[in-house]
């Protein structure tokens, strides 16, 4: 069996194609660098982290963007006339006022690694925009068309227009062409196929929280108009009829069923397999209950599908519930490399498994300058929307157990590092080595930033040798702590012991749509060059363990 989810923790939004015997599935990023992770697999139950489609943070940039803006919804496909991959991608710029104003753009490759081609825009006309390549040659664009007039209802449609892949330029303007299937509201990505005489369009309805679903819809003409499935849901958390169009609200909870582990299930697409056999891929969560806080982030899940006689897509069980257990394809299993749990910093280039806020983790972080450790450089505060230095990985389960091993030596009080546990710039909570103008000397405290509130705790601030010192975060369940060594056996704990489930879209204020992440962080907010040395960094997560 397959065990749900494939990809544990932030990887929202998943788009999935294949080229000969090997698929590939795209997932979001937002204000996180590189972007667009891309994971292959070839028999659709292991998965491996591949490659990344965003590397060049000055080509794309996301300095100053609040969270949750930045990479939305990429669209990942296949063309096989042209032998080339796709990539739509939308950068959102703001949702003040709740205009959404989104930049569309679409990239190409012969090989998944890259080198992409420049970024073609396409245009701002809603977000979660996609790529339908016909079978007479011919491409359509789809996306969300946000609606912002009064009177209107809201979000909006779905709306097409065609693209010319030669003069590289949309043509016209788009088109509505679909209102959903269910009448759940909140209607969004989009993903345009063709099978036999039918074009489908499969779209995420409800919003994308308790009550968000997969829905379906065909028409015998790309322009429509399109008829809905009368089974619609074709896959959600939430079985049942809604009506939800008046609620223009994404996240309603009071949808959430306690009879299932995966909530928030939608967003997907489907592949079909060289055997025939289709599965689909789509978001989901798992929350802490009864605070309903989704510490992981939206997930990746798949399921197993089937087309019936009449044309009509279905979960192979012929539910239309998320399941956490899904048979196996008939594909030959392929185990495929593992993330590592300890990295000693030994390999020439840094693994691709790190991320940093809005800059690529390599403008701060070399592992060349000292052989065996990665040097952070430090820049501005960890809260800034510009320039900082976190090399962080994604917390891919809320019982791991996160340690490394530093080597810094602070020379004024705006010099500082360690570990941190990161949603966004508005929450995170730092153990920090820092020159303490009170002390006289290093020390380690604890800095806690809640919705924006910062809290240092020095009524447990130690002061500490400059040498190398060990630090580790404690993740179980809802309980969070940190601890220090100097020898690695013997550690004490600091601070005291802080909510996971705060660390959460449903709870951050500020951000919404990733999820947490865990890292090595360094500040210098004098002359952004001071350094610390760390020798290793390793994660131990129990991925067996669900939210409790």
């Amino acid at each position: 069996m397959i065990t749900n989810p494939i990809l544990p923790g932030f990887n929202p939004d998943p788009c999935i194609c294949r080229k000969g015997e090997d698929f590939y599935l795209a997932v979001s990023t937002f204000e996180w660098f590189p972007g667009i992770p891309i994971y292959h697999s070839r028999d659709l139950k292991n998965w491996e982290l591949y490659t990344h489609v965003l590397t060049d943070d000055k080509k794309v940039d996301l300095r100053k963007l609040p969270s949750a803006k930045g990479i939305w919804a990429p669209c990942l496909t296949y063309c096989e006339e042209e032998d080339l991959f796709y990539v739509v991608y939308g950068v959102m710029n703001s949702m003040n006022a709740r205009y959404f104003d989104i930049d569309n753009f679409v990239i190409t490759a012969k090989d998944i690694t890259g080198p992409w081609s420049e970024p073609v825009y396409l245009h701002s006309s809603g977000f979660d925009a996609s790529i339908f390549h016909d079978d007479n040659g011919k491409k359509y664009v789809v996306s969300l068309d946000w609606e912002t007039r009064a009177g209107y209802e809201k979000p909006g449609s779905i709306c097409m227009v065609e693209y010319d892949s030669k003069k590289k330029e949309i043509i016209g303007y788009p088109k509505r062409v679909w209102k959903g299937g269910t009448d759940r509201g909140c209607i969004e990505a989009p993903h345009l196929t063709k099978r036999g005489n039918y074009y489908y369009m499969m779209c995420a309805e409800g919003g994308t929280g308790y009550n968000h679903c997969v829905t379906m819809g065909r028409a015998e003409n790309v322009w429509g108009p399109y008829e809905k499935d009368p089974m619609n849901p074709i896959v959600t958390s939430v079985p049942g009829e809604s009506n939800e169009r008046h609620d223009p609200d994404h996240l309603k909870p009071k949808y959430f069923n306690p009879e299932s582990v995966l909530q928030k299930s939608g967003h997907g697409s489907y592949v079909n397999l060289p055997n025939g056999e289709v599965y689909l891929v789509h978001l989901t969560a798992r929350p802490f209950v009864p605070e309903l806080r989704c510490t992981l982030g939206r997930e990746t899940a798949i399921q197993k599908m089937t087309w019936t006689e009449d044309g009509w897509l279905r979960m192979a069980d012929g539910s239309n519930l998320a399941k956490i257990e899904v048979p196996e394809s008939g594909l030959l299993e392929c185990p495929m490399p593992r993330i590592p749990d300890f990295d000693d910093f030994d390999e020439p280039e840094l693994g691709n498994f790190y991320y940093a806020p809005r800059i690529m983790p390599q403008s701060f972080a070399d592992v060349k300058a000292r052989p065996g450790f990665v040097r952070i450089r430090g820049q501005e505060a960890r809260t800034s929307l510009n320039r900082v230095s976190i090399l962080a990985r994604k917390l891919t389960s809320v019982y791991a157990r996160i340690t490394t091993k530093m080597e810094f030596t602070p020379e004024v009080h705006q010099h500082s590092a360690g570990l941190i546990l990161y949603y966004d710039n508005m929450n995170y909570i730092n153990l920090r080595k820092y020159y303490s103008e009170t002390l006289g000397q290093s020390a380690l405290s604890i800095i806690h930033l809640e919705n924006g509130e910062k809290t240092e705790f020095l009524n447990t601030r130690i002061p500490v040798k400059d040498c190398p010192i060990y630090l580790r975060l404690y993740i179980q369940g809802r309980k969070s702590w940190f601890e220090w060594s100097y020898d690695g056996k013997e550690y004490h704990k600091i601070g005291r012991v802080f909510d996971t489930t705060r660390f959460s879209d449903e709870y951050c204020k500020y951000g919404e749509f990733t999820g947490t992440m865990v890292g090595l962080t360094c500040a210098d907010r004098v002359k952004h060059q001071h350094y610390a040395d760390f020798d290793f960094f390793e994660y131990v997560a129990d991925e067996s363990r669900n939210v409790e």
